[in-house]
């Protein structure tokens, strides 16, 4: 993990205004780290909060350089785009932060590491190059250990990609613990993985090692104490591309389901001919699946995480929240908009 006093400069050129940086908007609203600037020349100059809603403000510069010259040693690449590979334009200012002294944290597919074999490999170094999407060394196939654990496993699961299943799950640990509730959360992707400093890159696994890998990140937080313990979901089932689905089911064995969903989306984002099923029908979609006809328990759905952040009346969000209420008969808020507590309460803490 990056030492929780590294300064950072987030460098997100040409996607503060679009929907590819929530590796960047992640790190704002949720590392502990200090953050000097966000690196993006065409919004150089401007106000984050106002642009984005960033609860963290931060200057927006136009160069790596004046990034270092206010003090940033740690570059985050801030971008989660489709496929995950660094835009080749990015290369040279890879090589520009490197040579200034920065170390780089990379959470995309391209591996910046081998570029640079002269720099540390850990966040521990001087330098270094965090590749977070590698495999980790001794990994297991999936043996449904979790089921056997007398403890809360919740899974996040969503109807799209891209709709804020890391971003609830963190609301929820946050609320949990702020009860006493010693609330774990299982990161699953680059950004989780950078903001907590654990957790394991789930679509960087070769797929026999994929429900193991979760399985023993769960495993080992019951270890730890504890008493509830949310696991990050990736992608959807019905996604065209998304594969993780099964692995994070049989890797937790969960308990619970918290469905994450976006106001009044239909069809999938990016794949608009895909059409969102009936809310009931998609989850009882991933209740069946993960029940596998009795051999595993049936989750129980506990709550609706629903992001309304493009819904800029309060009045249109709760409306919202309110419609999911009576069609599942389960507690629906938006845990950046509403507070997580409403879905903590349903679990039982």
């Amino acid at each position: 993990m990056i030492k929780r006093s590294a300064k950072l400069a987030i460098y997100m050129q040409g996607a503060i205004k679009g929907l590819g940086g929530k590796m960047g908007f992640g790190i704002l609203r949720y590392s502990p780290n200090p953050v000097v600037c966000i690196v993006d020349s065409e919004s150089a100059g401007e106000d984050l909060t106002e642009l984005v809603g960033s609860p963290r403000s931060a200057p927006i510069v136009s160069s790596v350089a004046e990034a270092v010259s206010l003090g940033a040693e740690v570059m985050v690449l801030g971008i989660a785009p489709p496929g995950g590979l660094i835009p080749t334009s990015w290369w040279p200012v890879i090589h520009e932060a490197a040579s200034l002294g920065l170390s780089i944290v990379n959470g995309l597919h391209d591996l910046v590491g081998p570029h640079f074999p002269d720099l540390g490999s850990e966040p521990g170094d001087a330098q270094f190059v965090w590749d977070i999407r590698v495999e980790p060394q001794g990994l297991k196939p999936g043996t449904a250990r979790a089921a056997q654990l007398d403890v809360q496993r919740v899974l996040m699961i969503g109807t799209d990609m891209n709709i804020g299943k890391m971003t609830a799950g963190l609301e929820m640990q946050r609320v949990a613990q702020e009860r006493s509730v010693a609330a774990e959360f299982v990161a699953t992707g680059q950004i989780g993985i950078t903001i907590t400093g654990s957790g394991v890159p789930l679509d960087a696994i070769r797929v026999d090692f994929a429900s193991g890998s979760i399985e023993k990140e769960v495993l080992e937080a019951a270890e730890r104490g504890a008493q509830t313990i949310i696991v990050e979901g990736q992608g959807s089932l019905i996604h065209p591309g998304s594969t993780a689905n099964l692995p994070l089911m049989r890797g937790s064995c969960p308990t619970h389901f918290v469905l994450c969903h976006r106001a009044n989306q239909e069809t999938l984002y990016n794949v608009p001919e895909v059409k969102i099923p009936p809310l009931a029908d998609f989850v009882k979609l991933y209740q069946d699946l993960a029940e596998a006809c009795g051999t595993f328990p049936r989750p129980a759905l506990a709550a609706v995480a629903l992001n309304t952040f493009h819904l800029k009346s309060d009045t249109d969000a709760m409306d919202a929240c309110e419609k999911i209420e009576r069609e599942l008969r389960v507690p629906c808020v938006d845990p950046v908009r509403h507070g997580a507590g409403a879905i903590i309460d349903a679990l039982g803490f």
